[in-house]
């Protein structure tokens, strides 16, 4: 019977899911190109940087937000094979199959995206928020890192500038962050939907912010090899117009969960 049900939250958060049933994990699923994607809890986490860390101020303030609706996100940043499996073409310029796709704008993701969606007759595959895709990879944490504050252990978890040798590497080589999630920091750069502003922060919604109205930049979020590990942070964030692209500049899917997910035999619990 579905009625009220409290589900597990990953780490130490309680999360409540008034409609959806006990689990123990974020579950997975793998679509028609073989992208894997990762069940991310609801729940209220908080963004932004600590004063002492923040790079430039449109990290702060560190304010509590809540997700309040249960979505995937991919395992991994989309990889140049299912590029190609989409679009017909390869814009990267670090070549590999299991490599990021790079040099990618966000209007280039915009495409890819609309046409997923075309391929599986679906609406649902997008461009996580920024504050899912932080609340994802920060994974529970109030550290720089989902792994802590120590710099010097980010080579066990991305490929950056001290260790990836000027390219981006095959996804999915290095440690995963405690939800699941892949190369969040470092390889490329992860475009998300929201149009940036410095100071947002400062008065952004509580619940499911979305950024503000047209600003002509879009953010990006997570590092990449051309960096050190500074930026490579769960905080950090970058803009660039929608048309920019450059070799580190990449992305990672996300996709809207809707109620009969949990119904359907193609989403197995954990417990």
């Amino acid at each position: 019977m579905l009625a009220q049900f409290i589900w597990i939250g990953l780490l130490s958060s309680l999360l409540v899911w008034p409609l959806f049933p006990a689990v123990a994990r974020a579950d997975e699923f793998v679509n028609s190109l073989g992208m894997e994607f990762v069940l991310i809890p609801a729940g209220i986490f908080t963004m932004g940087e600590w004063e002492d860390e923040a790079s430039n101020p449109d990290e702060l303030p560190r304010h509590e937000v809540e997700i309040t609706t249960p979505f995937y996100l991919g395992k991994f940043e989309v990889t140049q094979d299912q590029w190609m499996s989409v679009m017909g073409a390869n814009p990267s310029e670090f070549r590999g199959q299991d490599h990021p796709v790079d040099n990618v704008s966000w209007n280039d993701a915009q495409n890819f995206l609309r046409r997923l969606n075309q391929k599986e007759n679906t609406d649902r595959y997008r461009l996580p928020s920024e504050a899912e895709w932080e609340y994802s990879v920060r994974a529970g944490s109030d550290s720089i890192f989902f792994f802590g504050g120590e710099r010097s252990s980010l080579g066990k978890f991305a490929w950056f500038v001290a260790n990836a040798d000027e390219k981006t590497h095959p996804v999915g080589l290095k440690n995963p962050n405690p939800w699941g999630l892949f190369d969040v920091y470092g390889n490329v750069w992860e475009w998300v939907n929201d149009w940036f502003s410095e100071d947002y922060y400062a008065d952004s919604p509580l619940k499911d912010p979305l950024g503000p109205s047209e600003t002509g930049h879009k953010s990006m979020r997570g590092g990449s090899i051309e960096f050190e590990a500074g930026v490579c942070r769960s905080a950090n964030r970058i803009n660039f117009s929608t048309k920019s692209k450059d070799s580190d500049f990449g992305f990672r899917v996300a996709f809207t969960a809707s109620k009969e997910d949990f119904k359907s035999r193609r989403f197995r619990f954990g417990r």
